[in-house]
């Protein structure tokens, strides 16, 4: 048992054995150097493997081990690649995107399969590879030194461990810290590792200095700290007469730093040719012995010199490989030597890497020994950059190209490789680096398509900072230099500006755009997007100009819907939303509904996030809560993972808004509570909103009708979600008693409504002048209202009408009229989940003297699927089988049967076959 670990051990095998009963989980240890983290994997393999046949439950299936190497950090997939290396045979059993993506990653296959976004490709593939490796027995991953992976293999091991569900798969890493490399791992628990006890540490110490002074011992516990490595060095460093142990040092210095000094003055104490060894060992860091004896003849070194280093435990050949005892040994014999043998160390390396199979890390020894700008150098690590890109590895491949500009001698050149370098870097999720190396490339370039990507980069991160006003500034900047030389260009430059400055909530900004766009006097061929009309139409309708606003908006959705003018997935996700302000809501579904299945068929997660909250946005409106609610989960998560926090801020905001018609007040506040309406910028108004709909919702008229007040008073006033606000805000103000504080408000609904030509906004307009109009003409707004509702695809909307109907004609003293709309309002409120607004129903109902218990009909419980359930049972009614569905919702094939099997019963089915004869097989059945 390891000495003072009781807790930690106990919670591994806890892991272990629910993975026996077919639960995953993942955990990261973090701790500094030599503080134990190694020693518990090193338990939990042990028990794995010690479980492995027990009679008394299913036989444990293998273990996976990978270790980050500091060598190999920018080497893409080199830590997946080890995980990996001996189950390589079961990829092809995978559906084939995701055997082409992993084939790819792991250098199995040629061909290009690049572009954004794979590497969750990659990640979904890794997920369902382990899922399956887990028929076989439970399966444990370890991941040691995690802080040295390359940022592929980290980002796809990540991504499928926050997927962990029910596969009988564990993952336990294992990371330094401080002192390391950041390894973020946000979303999985962790375990930190701090000194042991004094009593723990007393026996580890005994056992190691039992023959030291009392004295001199009680100076290494205090040295050591807890620390388990320390407490077992230092009394070998204090025998060999490398401390001084009498009284407190001067300064208190941390366990790691003290052993590893002492292990650099061991190394100091070897002869020459034993330290070059060392040096190359260390250099080289895999601990390839062919290689670093070959490196290492070079500089007068042999395999033979290491044994000096064996007899003092430093290093050992195991399996015809040079392993060091401890990271920090490695760390003290490079960090040790003078520069120039460091140098001299990586050329050595440099040249005894053959070219072919070994060209990657030879570039980057090659760059470790140069220390002036060398083109040729440059043009390898470039090539270095277009195999990283080839495979996926964008991490990578903005190091490689980062690396080649510095060594670049020609300006020029050096510029457009630190183009190339920020525009990997902002592919690999590093916005803020990104952003760097743009601003360093961009004066020095001339080439219109790069400076419009670095623009796009730098424009990026602004967003995601939420400096909208630095984003639409970059973008109109960059387009007026490029106006006169690439009109497209700068046309879709200014488009993208327009929706930075809309965004942004500033007229002025808005206004700017236009006028910007005037000047330049910018003229793409009548083949090029129809962006700069767009720009028109957003600014015509931010001023109110509904009728001027549409046509243009209009044609560049439709552009989109039927991919004319060569239209990428990611300018179609850009132009998706503004079905909103054309009232298009079926339209909107169906091209999110596109773009999301390409996303996912492409492994596109880049656009996805915005994809789906434009699908979530539209099925909201469509009153198709449900489905909604299970979209916007999933945008979140992914939106999350892929570092793309700002669509997971909107998404949020969609959520907070369905926790609102639910009526979900806690759920609202921990959504949306900080947001202030007089001051939400127009990404977070999906939850600014929720709060004054749920005070509508619970009957709270004032509190409404201020929230709807400071929501058209601040920034997001023009937006097209406080345009759809409106009508919640005229009933907020007629039953607040202040009908003439939302009379504009109305008209403005009104018009825009009109100017739609959709039957389902003109039905609401006419509610909003029902609840506006006097006794006489009430009654036939509230009638058309009803006849225009009529097969519009919205049901809470027309339930809504129905209830206030119901409401006008029961205080009109007409209650058996009342009933009719009143049953139908709560029939529908019942169904979709509107708690507060069936409250509202029942109440009304009952004060006609009618009293009825919830109805559920003959309808199927919905309501009772989790928003991931609801996604799975949808799919597999259509048809599909686990493994698609697991590639559609990037989940494991084992934890989509996870879910049909608790949806089963909820659902009072058995099988697939009864959800299809049920009805299961579209998303207006899945939408209460």
């Amino acid at each position: 048992m390891l000495e003072g670990r009781a807790e930690e051990l106990h919670q591994l095998r806890s892991l272990l054995a629910q993975a026996r009963t077919g639960h995953s989980a993942a955990l990261v240890l973090r701790g500094e150097a030599g503080i134990g983290k190694s020693a518990l994997l090193g338990a939990a393999e042990a028990g794995a493997e010690a479980a492995d046949g027990a009679a008394s439950a299913a036989p444990w299936g293998r273990v996976l081990r990978t270790t980050g190497v500091e060598a190999e950090s920018e080497l893409p997939f080199a830590g997946l690649h080890m995980l990996l290396h001996q189950v390589t045979d079961r990829i092809a059993a995978l559906p084939a995107p995701q055997a082409a993506a992993l084939r790819t990653a792991l250098g199995l296959a040629g061909g290009a399969h690049g572009g954004p976004g794979d590497r969750f490709l990659t990640g979904v593939a890794l997920l369902t590879l382990l899922s399956e490796l887990a028929d076989d027995g439970p399966l444990l991953c370890v991941v040691d030194d995690a802080h040295w992976l390359d940022h592929a293999s980290a980002d796809t091991l990540l991504f499928a461990a926050r997927r962990l569900t029910a596969e009988g798969v564990v993952m336990l890493f294992a990371a330094r810290e401080p002192h390391a490399p950041a390894f973020p791992a946000a979303g999985l628990p962790e375990l930190r590792l701090t000194g042991l006890d004094d009593a723990a540490a007393d026996r580890i110490l005994a056992a190691h200095a039992g023959d030291l002074p009392p004295y001199v011992r009680r100076q290494l516990l205090a040295e050591a700290g807890g620390n388990p490595l320390a407490l077992r060095e230092l009394p070998a460093a204090q025998r060999e007469g490398q401390l001084v142990a009498y009284g407190p040092p001067s300064a208190p210095v941390p366990g790691p730093s003290r052993v590893q000094q002492a292990f650099a003055d061991r190394i100091a104490a070897l002869p020459e040719a034993t330290r070059t060894l060392l040096l190359v060992a260390a250099a080289e860091g895999t601990g390839d012995l062919e290689t670093t004896a070959a490196a290492a003849a070079r500089l007068g070194a042999a395999v033979a010199d290491v044994e000096p280093a064996e007899r003092k435990q430093l290093l050992r050949v195991e399996a015809g490989r040079l392993v060091f005892r401890h990271p920090l040994i490695r760390t003290a014999a490079y960090r040790g030597a003078p520069l120039g043998a460091r140098l001299a160390a990586h050329a050595a390396l440099a040249e005894a890497l053959p070219c072919v199979g070994q060209v990657d890390r030879r570039a980057w020894h090659l760059a470790a020994a140069t220390t002036e700008p060398d083109e040729h150098v440059a043009s390898v690590l470039e090539r270095t950059a277009e195999h990283a890109r080839a495979r996926g590895g964008y991490a990578a491949e903005a190091a490689a190209f980062e690396r080649a500009a510095q060594l670049t001698p020609d300006s020029a050149e050096r510029a457009r490789r630190l183009a190339l370098a920020a525009s990997a870097a902002a592919d690999a999720g590093h916005g803020d680096h990104a952003a760097r190396l743009a601003g360093s490339a961009t004066p020095h370039l001339t080439d219109p398509a790069l400076l419009a990507r670095l623009a796009r980069v730098r424009a990026g991160v602004a967003r995601e900072r939420d400096q909208l006003e630095a984003a639409h500034t970059v973008l109109v900047d960059t387009a007026s230099a490029l106006a006169g030389r690439a009109p497209e260009t700068a046309a879709r430059l200014l488009y993208e500006a327009m929706t930075a400055a809309w965004a942004s909530g500033h007229r002025t900004a808005v206004d700017a755009v236009v006028e910007r766009a005037a000047a330049l006097g910018v003229e793409p061929s009548p083949a090029a997007p129809p962006y700069l009309p767009a720009v028109t139409g957003l600014a015509r309708l931010a001023a109110g100009d509904t009728g001027a606003a549409l046509p243009p908006l209009r044609r560049l959705f439709d552009a989109a819907r039927s991919r004319e003018h060569g239209l990428d997935l990611r300018e179609r996700a850009s132009v998706a939303g503004w079905f909103a302000p054309l009232g298009d809501l079926e339209g909107g579904v169906e091209l999110a509904a596109d773009l999301e299945r390409e996303c996912r068929e492409q492994g596109a997660v880049g656009p996805l996030p915005l994809v789906l909250l434009q699908r979530a946005r539209a099925r909201v409106l469509l009153g198709r809560h449900g489905c909604a609610l299970a979209g916007a989960e999933d945008g979140v998560r992914i939106a999350r993972d892929s570092g793309q926090h700002h669509y997971a801020h909107q998404l949020t905001g969609v959520l907070a808004h369905l926790a609102a018609l639910d009526g979900d007040e806690a759920r609202v506040r921990e959504l949306a509570g900080h947001l202030d309406p007089r001051q939400a910028p127009p990404g977070r108004v999906w939850g600014a909103a929720a709060l004054p709909l749920l005070d509508l919702g619970l009957g709270r008229w004032e509190a409404a009708l201020r929230g709807y007040e400071d929501l058209a008073a601040g920034p997001a006033g023009h937006t097209v979600v406080a345009l759809h606000c409106l009508p919640d805000h005229v009933e907020a103000a007629v039953r607040a008693g202040r009908p003439d504080a939302a009379r504009g408000a109305a008209r403005r609904y009104a018009d825009w409504a009109e100017h739609t030509g959709a039957a389902w906004a003109r039905a609401i307009a006419a509610r909003c002048r029902a609840l506006l109009a006097g006794e006489a003409t009430a009654q036939a707004a509230y009638e058309e209202a009803l006849t225009l509702h009529s097969g519009d695809g919205r049901p809470f909307e027309q339930a809504r009408t129905r209830l206030l109907f119901g409401e006008w004609l029961r205080r009109a003293g007409r209650r058996s009229e009342a009933r009719v709309p009143l049953r139908a309002a709560l029939d529908a409120f019942e169904q979709i989940g509107a708690a507060p607004w069936a409250g509202r129903a029942r109440a009304e109902l009952r004060a006609t003297g009618e009293s009825r218990a919830r109805q559920g009909g003959e309808r199927v419980p919905l309501e009772r699927l989790t928003p991931q359930e609801r996604q799975v049972v949808r799919l597999a009614a259509a048809g599909m089988t686990n493994r698609d569905i697991g590639a559609q919702l990037f989940l494991s094939p084992r934890t989509v049967g996870y879910h049909l099997y608790n949806a089963y019963p909820k659902l009072g089915v058995s099988s697939r076959g009864e959800l299809t004869r049920l009805g299961f097989g579209t998303e207006e059945e899945l939408s209460a």
